[in-house]
């Protein structure tokens, strides 16, 4: 039997898709399959897809990497569009796009990106969507195979009490609340929104404070706000110990404009971290009922659900226990990978 060859492709996107890169390479190699992954050369360095099993190359050998590939797997938009045109002119390969969010932009800029979702909707042979409402999107722009497709990622490890202990002490929470979020510091995470809700939370007797681990465009405005406003706010910056963050905090918060199947939310409630969140996206139909959902840039019912679990321990506890039974539901790395595999297989005939 001939062994099958795939292509996988990332444009450099969140680290919830690398991730699942990561785990669905492991998977496939696994299973006898021959992987390559085309992506920046930043995220070899950072997730190390050799040591998975794969062939690395850089995304400016994407076009002779899928010379004799049987599929190619694009994994976000620009990587779609990167893929798309590396297989013009090409026929009988089919390329599988999973979209794991969608484009942030409005004005000209919004435009030309529905643009490309819609012509990479057309040009892919399967759409696999990681939420519901990614689904009816593809599907509105013409996709002609569109499948509902959890995307997988690692469970996290729970840290050691030493290492919780050394993180709290680190961000200088000992002796007060520590709240977590955890996201690039561009417009559509809705940190503007959660510095407003800082702004209720400061005035507390014990105020807790917020460790907020990312970096982009936005950082600078941030910083600025939390000086001017004396926020009990931190930015750290890109982190490599997030699992340790979060596993130390009380709280976890994510108040984004929109998500799909956020790592953040996946991690908390696999830690049993009570987590409050918009109820955007594919969030309610992620967690379920195994976190507190408020509306998107409503400052005040954020601030409102932190407060209020601040001040009830045990509903913090019975949130982290909702969240650990709401993440044993979700489907698992083998399953999603057999799930890829089985579109592989169709597609190709195997």
């Amino acid at each position: 039997m001939t062994q099958l060859r795939t292509v996988q492709v990332l444009g450099g996107g969140s680290a919830g898709s690398s991730a699942h890169v990561r785990s669905l390479t492991a998977g496939l190699v696994a299973r006898g399959v021959r992987v390559t992954v085309c992506a920046p050369a930043a995220l070899e360095r950072d997730y190390d897809f050799p040591g998975a099993g794969a062939l690395f190359v850089p995304v400016g050998a994407l076009r002779a990497a899928c010379a004799d590939a049987d599929v190619v797997h694009a994994h976000g938009l620009h990587a779609a569009v990167r893929a798309a045109l590396a297989l013009s002119g090409r026929r009988g390969v089919p390329l599988v796009v999973t979209w794991h969010t969608r484009a942030h932009a409005e004005g000209a800029r919004g435009h030309v990106l529905r643009l490309l979702e819609r012509r990479v909707s057309r040009s892919a042979a399967v759409v696999l969507a990681a939420s519901s409402e990614l689904l009816d999107r593809a599907r509105s722009h013409g996709a002609r195979d569109a499948r509902l497709a959890a995307v997988a990622v690692p469970a996290p490890r729970l840290p050691s009490g030493l290492a919780h202990d050394k993180a709290r002490a680190e961000l200088g929470a000992v002796d007060r609340p520590l709240l977590m979020a955890v996201g690039s510091l561009v417009e559509h995470r809705g940190y503007d929104v959660l510095l407003d809700a800082a702004r209720v939370w400061r005035d507390l007797d014990v105020a807790p404070l917020l460790v907020i681990a990312g970096e982009g465009r936005e950082r600078g405005a941030l910083r600025r706000r939390i000086e001017a406003e004396s926020l009990p706010v931190k930015l750290v910056g890109r982190r490599d110990d997030i699992t340790e963050l979060l596993a130390a905090a009380d709280i976890a918060v994510l108040p984004s404009r929109w998500e799909a199947r956020s790592l953040l939310a996946q991690e908390a409630l696999r830690l049993g971290v009570p987590l409050v969140a918009t109820a955007v996206g594919g969030v309610p139909e992620l967690v379920g009922d195994a976190a507190l959902l408020v509306p998107y840039g409503d400052a005040a019912a954020l601030a409102g659900a932190v407060v209020a679990l601040l001040g009830d321990p045990s509903a913090r506890r019975a949130l982290a226990d909702a969240g650990r039974v709401q993440a044993g539901s979700w489907p698992t790395e083998d399953e999603t990978v057999a799930q890829v595999l089985a579109v592989y297989d169709e597609l190709t005939g195997s």
